[in-house]
């Protein structure tokens, strides 16, 4: 039976675990370049034992960036970057990952801390946004992109594909397309975005079409032992949008284009998703990926709220999933993988960082609960260790069992 210390497989890359940090922009790129900052950040988490690491959505054009500090890999100039950090994060004994993605109308932003707001084009940090219809997202976003032709879909393949040249370049071995989340190739998915009239709108088909295209443009470049994922929002939560139904018949047919593992996520084209939004509970994706799982059968994987490692840890045993996505998470805890594996009772819970770590970590360390949380107290409380009272956690055990426990019966077949 697996579990989320076991190595994971696919095509021939192989990952120590399954746990993947997830993409996550942190705006703090120049001329799209990764620096400094991302070596630090990432490596930082190769070295507390993640699996598979990616920085941000990557974009491939300019105009596919969300704000003017976010990174690209669209100028050869920007390989450098990247190879720095793939090459802490490998050394640090981790998988470096690279998502792709064009942000679409949901481009020329401010960052999220000044608000998100879309800027003007004319404005000196906006741009005049592409689309595959002259549909505002609306609220923040007002501004109308403009429609995309038939020969700039022509091109915006060639730059997934001249991109994924440059990834491979400065040494990924993992390559995502970010179809989700609202921006370009959820737009073309999804009814609410695309309104077009041609080969890329109307039915199901037309709609996947750019993602089939794109797909085969990266194969047509990308070595074969290297896997090729997606991360597509399989529901816009809305009754004109995109339905999981949908979805798995797309999946299908992505898989028969070189598609190795399905990343699931929300469509996110619209502000006003209705029903159950399954992301603000625990596992909320999980129940519909896995239902991909065993209707395309393709590997899965999702994210949102899985940063319990005694939930992260019982999707992969139960074969709900092949890899756990955390973003919070690992933004919270550089360390997660160390922290789940002893929280989690793993028998060598230090084997996940680089060697002369770990020799400190099981050596010479006195007390040891004093390294830090999870406390190896082997279940006596604090008061009965050194006499102190232990801070209230901050979700009780009681909910979160009890949110397990309605999660687990969901998930249990019919």
């Amino acid at each position: 039976m697996p579990n989320l210390f076991t190595p994971y497989t696919l095509k021939g890359v192989t990952l120590r675990n399954r746990i993947a940090m997830s993409p996550m922009t942190m705006y703090r790129s120049t001329d799209g370049k990764l620096d400094d900052f991302h070596l630090m950040y990432l490596g930082a988490r190769a070295a507390g034992g993640f699996g598979l690491v990616f920085p941000e959505q990557i974009a491939i054009t300019p105009d596919g960036r969300t704000t003017t500090h976010c990174a690209g890999l669209y100028d050869d100039n920007q390989i450098e970057g990247h190879k720095r950090v793939v090459d802490m994060i490998k050394s640090m004994g981790g998988v470096a990952g690279i998502q792709l993605g064009h942000t679409g109308r949901k481009g020329s932003l401010v960052t999220p801390w000044e608000g998100g707001h879309m800027l003007p084009p004319e404005h000196e940090a906006g741009w005049q946004t592409r689309a595959p219809s002259a549909i505002a997202y609306g609220g923040d976003m007002p501004y109308v992109p403009r429609e995309l032709t038939t020969g700039e879909i022509d091109q915006i393949m060639q730059d997934y594909a001249d991109t994924t040249r440059r990834a491979v370049e400065a040494g990924y071995e993992w390559v995502e397309l970010h179809f989700a989340h609202g921006y370009l190739g959820s737009e073309f998915f999804s009814p609410l975005a695309n309104r077009r009239t041609d080969q890329y709108g109307g039915t199901l088909e037309n709609r996947t079409r750019f993602h089939l295209q794109a797909l085969d443009a990266v194969r047509a470049v990308l070595p074969d032992h290297i896997p090729l994922t997606m991360r597509l929002g399989i529901d816009d939560l809305h009754p004109d949008g995109v339905t999981v139904d949908e979805s798995i018949t797309a999946i299908r047919w992505m898989k028969e284009h070189g598609l190795d593992l399905a990343d699931v996520s929300i469509g996110f084209n619209t502000d006003n998703m209705q029903g159950d939004i399954p992301i603000g509970t625990l596992g909320g994706m999980v129940k519909n990926a896995t239902r991909v799982r065993d209707e395309v059968g393709i590997p899965i994987a999702t994210s949102w709220n899985l940063g319990q490692p005694e939930l992260a840890n019982r999707v992969i045993e139960e074969e709900l999933l092949d890899l756990v996505y955390l973003g919070r998470p690992a933004l919270a805890n550089a360390h997660w993988p160390v922290y789940a594996a002893r929280l989690l009772g793993y028998q060598d819970p230090f084997s996940l960082v680089p060697e002369d770590w770990a020799w400190w970590l099981r050596n010479l360390r006195g007390a040891d609960e004093a390294i830090g949380w999870p406390a190896a107290t082997n279940g006596a409380t604090l008061t009965e260790v050194a006499g102190v009272s232990a801070p209230a956690p901050v979700v009780e055990e009681t909910a979160f069992e009890q949110e397990l426990a309605e999660l687990e019966a969901e998930l249990k077949p019919a």
